[in-house]
C-alpha cells in the first residue's frame, strides 16, 4: 500500500479526492491514469490557501520566499510557487509520514505541482498561465484543471519510476 498526502492551493484538493475516489472505486470527476488505484491510501488531504496555514499547519517557512498576499492568500510568482510547492509536498510527506507528497500552489504564472518521494522532489508547472489577483473565474479553473491532469500525469510517472520518459516535459528534480 502507498500512503499520499497532499498539501493543495489552487488544485483545492481535487487531487487528494480524486486519488481516494479512484482507490476507493468512487465516481471520478478526473481520471488520475493509475494502473492499481486500490494499492494507494491518501493518508491526508489539506487545502492550504494562506501563509499562515503554510506556517502552522505545515511549519514551512517560506520567508525567504517573495510573496504577496491578497486577504490572506499567498500569492508567488511562478519562480517561487515551484520552491514552495516543493516545500508543501515535502512537509505533506514528514508531517503525515506518508510515502509520497503532492504540493501545489499557484499565484502569478502556472503555478506549480510538486510531488516528494523517496529521497527526490518533482516538480513542473501547468500549461496554463494566469495571475490569481486578476485573472477571470474561467482561466483560474483552466490552470485549476491543467495542474490537476498534470499532478496525475507526473504520479504515474513517479510511482513507475520512468521520468526519464518526461525529458521533454518542463519538469525539475530535486534530490536529498
Amino acid at each position: 500500500m502507498i500512503k499520499i498526502a497532499t498539501a493543495e492551493c489552487f488544485t483545492h484538493g481535487i487531487i487528494g479526492k480524486e486519488l481516494h475516489a479512484a482507490s476507493r472505486g468512487y465516481p471520478l470527476e478526473f481520471n488520475p491514469g493509475l494502473e492499481y488505484p486500490e494499492e494507494i491510501s491518501v493518508v491526508c488531504s489539506m487545502f492550504v490557501p494562506t501563509f499562515q496555514a503554510l506556517k502552522d499547519v505545515l511549519k514551512v517557512d517560506s520567508a525567504p520566499v517573495p510573496f504577496e498576499t491578497l486577504d490572506g492568500i499567498k500569492v508567488y510568482k511562478e519562480k517561487e510557487d515551484k520552491k514552495v510547492a516543493a516545500l508543501m509536498a515535502e512537509a505533506a510527506k514528514k508531517l503525515s509520514k506518508a510515502d509520497i507528497g503532492i504540493g501545489t500552489t499557484a499565484g502569478i504564472g502556472r503555478g506549480a505541482v510538486a510531488i516528494s518521494y523517496k529521497n527526490f522532489t518533482v516538480v513542473t508547472t501547468s500549461d496554463v498561465s494566469c495571475d490569481f489577483r486578476s485573472a477571470s473565474p474561467s482561466q483560474i479553473i483552466s490552470r485549476q484543471n491543467s495542474g490537476v491532469q498534470k499532478a496525475f500525469k507526473l504520479l504515474k510517472k513517479v510511482l513507475e519510476e520512468t521520468l526519464d520518459d518526461l525529458k521533454d516535459e518542463n519538469i525539475e528534480i530535486f534530490y536529498r
